[in-house]
């Protein structure tokens, strides 16, 4: 399950509401608001950040919050896999690559 299930950006362009706006009101990415919007939430800071973040979406799109935070920690659950596309943690570099090793 994915935010898209929630129509969460047919609920914000229905009130007339852009990423944008949204962006200067909060302080928060358009980036960020979107991986909000479509449930990637991976690309997100992580812990407590994740909560604020998506409480200021749901407030300034006007979103049961409750409900979007429901949707949040059961895709937290469930361990929702990471989007196509989306990049991977930087790699640990103390360690030698084997392919790479002389």
């Amino acid at each position: 399950m994915n935010s898209g299930n929630l129509q969460l950006k047919d609920w914000r362009q229905s009130r007339g509401i852009s990423l944008e706006s949204i962006a200067a009101a909060t302080k928060l990415s358009v980036r960020q608001l979107r991986a909000i919007e479509t449930g990637e939430f991976r690309e997100l800071p992580g812990g407590i950040y994740n909560t604020n973040y998506i409480r200021q979406y749901a407030r300034a799109i006007e979103f049961d919050e409750t409900r979007l935070l429901a949707h949040y920690h059961e895709s937290c659950r469930a361990g929702a896999p990471r989007p196509a596309g989306a990049q991977e943690k930087s790699p640990d570099r103390s360690r030698k690559h084997p392919v790479l090793q002389s």
